[in-house]
């Protein structure tokens, strides 16, 4: 896949971000962190600068949350649940992957949108549920495009502070991926216990 990713980068330039990042929001298994690190390591031997990378992938951030929004305005919970156990293989998600983005944004609100953003796979999935809830489509705009951007420098920057050795950066990436699901998953436990033990006690 990263061949494909740096191939159409390669060929068509910001477009090909753009493209990638607002296709990367809608199938997870396209990854971020390839995108970006390779479009930083672009503007050292191209003519695309580091704003530009940034500008495209955040403007694609922005196109496929709104997608995944009216998504989730049109489908509810249970029913998005029922297309993850049909179709989530093909998109490298499972149920799990729903509930917590719902459980997320149940917990802390509107400023989940924002955090989200920084997360590996949750942040794209925080979008549906923030459609399901009906949040204010402008302030999920704007947090949205804010987690978005921090998100775009930093990977654009270090990708283009390393040059040739990005493929390094997503590999480090990818160790910081694996401990946030960790940590996730411990924490999905630790609530559950808690919600367990509140329901014996009662």
């Amino acid at each position: 896949m990263e061949n494909w990713i740096t191939d159409i980068m390669n060929e068509f330039g910001y477009m090909g971000v753009f493209l990638l990042i607002a296709l990367e929001n809608l199938f997870p298994p396209i990854p971020s962190e390839v995108i970006l690190t390779f479009g930083g390591f672009m503007t050292t031997y191209s003519n695309l600068s580091i704003a530009g990378v940034v500008i495209s992938a955040t403007i694609g951030s922005a196109v496929g949350a709104i997608v995944l929004y009216y998504i989730g305005y049109l489908v509810d919970a249970k029913r998005m649940e029922r297309i993850i156990v049909k179709w989530g293989r093909l998109m490298r998600l499972t149920t799990s992957d729903v509930h917590k983005a719902y459980a997320w944004f149940s917990k802390y609100g509107v400023w989940t949108v924002f955090l989200c953003r920084l997360i590996p796979l949750v942040r794209s999935l925080i979008s549906i549920p923030a459609g399901s809830t009906r949040m204010n489509f402008g302030v999920f705009i704007l947090l949205t495009t804010l987690g978005s951007l921090i998100w775009n420098v930093i990977l654009v920057s270090i990708g283009a502070a390393v040059g040739s050795s990005w493929g390094t950066i997503v590999a480090y990436m990818d160790v910081y991926s694996n401990i946030v699901y960790t940590l996730l998953a411990f924490g999905c436990l630790i609530l559950l216990y808690l919600l367990i033990r509140k329901r014996k006690m009662s």
